[in-house]
């Protein structure tokens, strides 16, 4: 792809890790037209892995988190970068964006990494301007000012945001509570039987964790003439105190500009495997893509780091006329929460899962676990086990019937538990 030349404009919504990745993508193979990259936040390009782990737990500088180290990078490299700037419409016949500001921006082709939004409890005092989100560097920020010893944080919602936070506020001694409404932490991603592991791990750490309850309401107090949520009112009508309330109840796709431009949209921005709308000029990567996935053969949309980062370089080569590159690389994400670390490769498609088999003893703090369906592993996660994530991912992709004795014990090597 190098040598690639022409004056189209590639113009890119969302300066997250996936919009500054493409960005990167472009350039390396070759592309030497215009790249606008366009992001509604003002900081530089960021990763989020670091706001609810190591910079959260102060283990990790602020000038660590950003894509590039510094803005020289989109200078140098002629990459049009303007920050604190919306995109409010797309006219696909002119191939023009409108911006909040009133600017029009042409583009031959056009990636959305718009990413998405924490989702809002839809209950009375839900929009208190107290309640706290975790999305965005500034949230990151905040949230580590507010983790004072002996203070009371109270978490709506058990999933990975909500947990990590959980785990970085009790290494700070806050006392927490975690409210959350399903029967287990993780469930729709991990399932009961790994969910808990992951709600005893934390119980261990002395968090207050309630499942199976609702969130009724919210208490409010009028705080120097602001109206701010000062209780949590739960569905059976406990009230519960608290210093700071953080709502983790989820993200849901930012699809409104592709929505309002007539692009497909469910799920997320529908797009093939090649990373291309039902339009052929343009194109989705990141949070916001429900992207078609050959290997599972259904679209997938997937909220973590390694889509974000990986998913760029393949709607790079597409929006560059490469026709053959498609985006086929196994989920991943990992988790830091106390003394655990975690990683996870795969996905259980929507069939679901048969079920799960322990390897190691989760008691012990190390192990790993396989989700199988017809005999085959269709997802892994090792906890404390390090250097066997390409294993993994070589027996998901295999296929193979797996012997079930075989995979549970620790001597056996991983190449070697198919049944013969």
């Amino acid at each position: 792809m190098s040598g690639a030349a022409s004056t189209e404009n590639m113009l890119i919504i969302g300066a997250s890790l996936a919009g500054a990745k493409a960005a990167q993508a472009l350039r390396e193979d070759g592309w030497d037209g215009p790249i606008e990259l366009v992001g509604a936040e003002h900081d530089l390009p960021y990763e989020r892995p670091p706001l609810s782990k190591g910079l959260l737990q102060g283990k990790e500088e602020r000038d660590k988190v950003f894509v590039h180290e510094s803005g020289s990078w989109y200078v140098e490299n002629r990459v049009g970068l303007r920050l604190g700037r919306t995109a409010t419409a797309i006219d696909r016949e002119n191939h023009r964006v409108r911006l909040d500001d009133g600017t029009e921006l042409p583009y031959g082709k056009l990636l959305l990494a718009t990413g998405s939004a924490p989702r809002r409890l839809n209950v009375f005092g839900g929009d208190a301007k107290n309640l706290s989100s975790f999305r965005t560097l500034e949230d990151s920020e905040r949230t580590k000012a507010q983790l004072i010893p002996g203070s009371r944080l109270t978490i709506i919602g058990a999933g990975w945001i909500g947990l990590e936070v959980a785990a970085a506020a009790r290494e700070k001694d806050v006392e927490v509570t975690v409210l959350e409404a399903l029967e287990q932490p993780l469930l729709r991603v991990l399932g009961p039987e790994v969910g808990a592991r992951f709600a005893a791990l934390h119980r261990a750490h002395d968090v207050d964790l309630r499942l199976g309850v609702g969130v009724d309401s919210f208490t409010l107090q009028d705080v120097d003439g602001v109206e701010q949520a000062t209780r949590v009112r739960l569905a059976d009508g406990t009230e519960l105190e608290a210093d700071h309330i953080l709502v983790a109840v989820g993200a849901a796709p930012n699809t409104g500009l592709a929505e309002a431009a007539g692009l497909k949209v469910a799920n997320g921005i529908v797009v093939d495997a090649t990373l291309r709308s039902c339009d052929p000029d343009i194109f989705a990567a990141g949070d916001v893509a429900n992207a078609w996935h050959p290997f599972y053969g259904e679209p997938i949309r997937v909220e973590h780091w390694a889509n974000a980062l990986n998913q760029p370089k393949v709607a790079a080569a597409s929006m560059m006329g490469v026709t053959d590159l498609k985006y086929d690389r196994l989920p991943y994400f990992y988790t830091d929460q106390y003394d655990l670390g975690m990683e996870y490769v795969g996905h259980i498609p929507s069939s679901g899962y048969e079920q799960v088999v322990f390897r190691g003893d989760p008691a012990s703090g190390e192990y790993m676990a396989f989700w199988l369906a017809g005999g085959a592993v269709l997802a892994g996660m090792n906890v404390n086990v390090w250097d066997v994530v390409d294993d993994v991912r070589a027996l998901i992709l295999s296929r193979a019937v797996v012997d079930v004795a075989r995979l549970q014990d620790p001597a056996v090597a991983l190449a070697d538990v198919a049944t013969a």
